[in-house]
């Protein structure tokens, strides 16, 4: 397999839509507003240093997965913990190593940056697939479980 990974651009926007939207649906069975979703990536597109990149697993032209990262400052690391997310293989490419080759690129990326400190993701406590491959990569268990106030 020669998958390539690329930073996502404008251009990539209804792929990463369409990834998103699966995502939902498959890994949480939530149906998600399009119209809003597509406002929120064609927001990170246009603003990636802040919002967070997208990168896609390219094979032959076609578009194979994808992943975001988003950015946390740890006042008490001194550092950024760089956030997984939005990681989307389509099915036919899956345990093909195309999440690998994603994991990989952010994680040289990550290592040339001498202020990230850590690579992060949240799964779904149902996901359990997710969460074997992860762990698979390396990853951890944090003592942290996540709490929030939705909407606002």
């Amino acid at each position: 397999m020669s998958v390539t990974i690329r930073t996502a651009t404008p251009a990539d926007a209804a792929t990463i839509v369409e990834f998103n939207r699966r995502l939902a649906e498959e890994s949480e069975g939530k149906i998600l507003d399009v119209a809003v979703l597509a406002s929120g990536v064609a927001a990170a597109l246009a603003d990636p240093q802040r919002k967070g990149p997208y990168f896609l697993a390219v094979e032959d032209g076609a578009v194979l997965g994808q992943l975001q990262i988003t950015y946390e400052w740890s006042d008490w690391r001194n550092g950024f913990a760089w956030w997984i997310q939005g990681v989307y293989v389509r099915p036919e490419a899956r345990r093909r190593g195309v999440f690998r080759a994603l994991y990989e690129h952010i994680y040289r990326l990550a290592k040339q940056e001498p202020e990230v400190i850590a690579l992060r993701l949240y799964v779904d406590r149902n996901n359990h697939g997710a969460q074997q491959t992860y762990l698979g990569m390396g990853m951890e268990w944090m003592d942290y479980l996540m709490l929030q106030k939705y909407p606002l």
